[in-house]
């Protein structure tokens, strides 16, 4: 992936045979981030910047149709914000209740966080708990502190970090980066070896009451569906905390010959968008059964 300064907006532009441009950090930026998808199509094709399809999405609330090129849906994971109580009792299970206050009787206490060397060393302790996460390999596992410090510091103007404390240790963190009317989540991570604590759910918990205070229409958890996967932990950890998938436009437009015969032979998606989805699914297994088996075996924690 390589970054482009095009004409004043930045786009990030896929390597390999077929080149895709996107707003770059798309997700973290407010709707006037695109402005006119025509004029920013019309300077990449006078440009000649060699990029074949132009991509992008609609924001919320904003999810008619509003643009007369080739579009597919796209998702998020989304809490309409009212209130606190709307929340707990009309969007949650029975069980997600349990949870939440199950962490508090275990002791879990969440609040926020400064983001200070303290809290950096507590998120490189809970990087470096084990290298594989979700069934596949965890990219955090192993940096060292310098880098996590810095990964970590994007948007610090317009976030917040919620820490979930056991016995005065840091078992997990939530990152709440805010854009306009959205909050959305960058990172929520805790120690395996306190899942019994629930510490994911009380972070949940904690940040739809800061969306509350803030005044926040909608709380965001990425895709409630990414590409292929419809089946994962993932997703049933989102819908048992009340986000539900909301659909929203997203864009293709060719800018080119190739571009076209690409949106024309459905490979704007790779080969993994060509794969049948019980053939995804199998090799999804097969990977973490390996993961399982080579990693988390060695280096996790019992």
């Amino acid at each position: 992936m390589s970054i482009i300064n095009t004409n004043g907006i930045l786009l990030s532009v896929s390597h390999g045979i077929i080149k895709i441009g996107e707003i770059h950090d798309e997700d973290w930026l407010g709707k006037k981030s695109i402005g006119d998808p025509e004029r920013i199509v019309q300077f990449l094709k006078d440009d000649n910047k060699k990029i074949d399809i132009f991509v992008f999405s609609q924001k919320l609330p904003d999810i008619d149709l509003k643009y007369p090129y080739y579009m597919e849906w796209d998702n998020v994971a989304a809490i309409p914000i009212t209130n606190y109580e709307d929340w707990w009792t009309k969007r949650l299970p029975q069980v997600t209740r349990k949870n939440v206050r199950r962490s508090k009787k275990r002791g879990v206490i969440v609040r926020g966080v400064d983001y200070d060397d303290e809290f950096v060393k507590g998120i490189v302790k809970i990087y470096n708990e084990c290298p594989v996460r979700q069934g596949r390999a965890f990219w955090h596992y192993g940096k060292n502190f310098e880098t996590v410090k810095k990964i970590n510091a994007s948007y610090l103007e317009r976030c917040d970090f919620l820490g979930a404390y056991y016995k005065d240790e840091l078992i997990g963190f939530l990152k709440l980066v805010y854009i306009e009317k959205e909050a959305r989540i960058m990172q929520i991570l805790a120690m395996a070896k306190h899942q019994d604590k629930r510490p994911t759910n009380a972070l949940i918990a904690k940040a739809v009451e800061l969306c509350h205070e803030k005044n926040m229409d909608y709380f965001i958890y990425g895709k409630y569906i990414y590409g292929k996967n419809s089946k994962s932990s993932v997703i049933e950890f989102k819908r048992r905390n009340g986000f539900e998938l909301v659909e929203i436009p997203r864009y293709y437009i060719p800018l080119n010959i190739k571009g076209k015969l690409i949106l024309k032979l459905r490979l704007h998606h790779g080969l993994v968008g060509l794969i049948p989805q019980k053939l995804y699914f199998l090799m999804q297994r097969l990977r973490s059964k390996w993961y399982d088996k080579t990693l988390k075996s060695l280096y996790c924690e019992n």
